[in-house]
């Protein structure tokens, strides 16, 4: 992670974040979507995390209201993963929001009614740095179980 420069918030080039999603199969195997969060990245706020250039990371911000927000995609590319460039991003993150005035960050991920390993590991990346599940949705997203995730921001 010394390397590693987290940026942003500001656009991020969507063909960098669809390569980078490609190397993470287990997580981003729906086409659409996988193409949905690439394009998003040009438009929605979008923290980045490069080394020598090379994008090793994004998270991307949604505002629903004034006081809340919710991270929309984050993906740290295969190659790099358990270096703490999740948490590098997922902190400059919940920092630029808290200075916003945002009081609650929220998350959407596959929920564990849906056995999978890829997504425990997720679940467990978001409980440790201090998500709380609130509710899963079993219809919310067509064919999968939808964990909610809140984390008080101050």
């Amino acid at each position: 992670m010394n390397d590693v420069a987290v940026e942003g918030p500001g656009a991020a080039s969507p063909a960098e974040c669809e390569a980078l999603l490609r190397s993470l199969p287990d997580w981003f195997g729906i086409e659409a979507s996988l193409l949905q969060y690439a394009k998003d990245a040009a438009v929605l706020p979008t923290l980045v995390a490069r080394a020598n250039g090379a994008l090793h990371g994004f998270l991307t911000v949604k505002r629903h209201f004034a006081e809340s927000a919710e991270i929309h995609c984050v993906a740290v590319h295969a190659d790099h993963r358990h270096r703490g460039i999740g948490r590098a991003l997922l902190a400059a993150c919940e920092a630029w929001l808290a200075g916003e005035g945002v009081r609650l960050l929220q998350v959407k991920t596959l929920g564990p009614s849906r056995p999978s390993a890829p997504y425990a590991q997720t679940r467990r990346f978001y409980e440790r740095a201090g998500f709380t599940p609130v509710e899963e949705f079993p219809t919310l997203w067509e064919g999968n179980p939808c964990l909610q995730l809140a984390k008080p921001l101050r």
